[in-house]
């Protein structure tokens, strides 16, 4: 069976999904003041990269671990549940703006269930 990465469009189509979700969540108040002052391209460069990995491209995710990304922004700035959630809605309506199909959507979103724990330090 072709990997998620294959069956979602491969490099393209995580580049477009990465690009939307950084446009959303930099717009939205709520996520918006975790973002100030960073490099977006960067942000999205990492996205990428993550996305990649996380739905089985043959490649190697070369950033930091994702608890220690963000660790700082969880012990000293709150990032929380409510945080991940609006990021992970972020991530589904970008999914379905770019016209993939539900069988695919639950299968990311399962898959980005499975880091909250590592995200937020739990």
């Amino acid at each position: 069976m072709a990997s998620l990465y294959e069956r979602i469009g491969g490099e393209r189509a995580v580049f477009a999904t990465a690009a939307l979700l950084y446009d959303k969540v930099l717009s939205d108040p709520l996520l918006a003041p975790f973002f100030a002052g960073l490099d977006t391209d960067a942000l999205v460069r990492k996205q990428v990269a993550f996305l990649a990995w996380a739905f089985g491209a043959d490649t190697r995710y070369e950033y930091r671990p994702l608890g220690e990304a963000h660790r700082d922004l969880v012990q000293r700035a709150g990032l929380s549940d409510v945080h991940f959630d609006a990021v992970a809605g972020h991530l589904e309506a970008s999914l379905v703006e770019l016209g993939v199909g539900r069988p695919l959507i639950e299968e990311v979103m399962a898959l980005i269930e499975t880091v909250r724990g590592t995200v937020l330090g739990g």
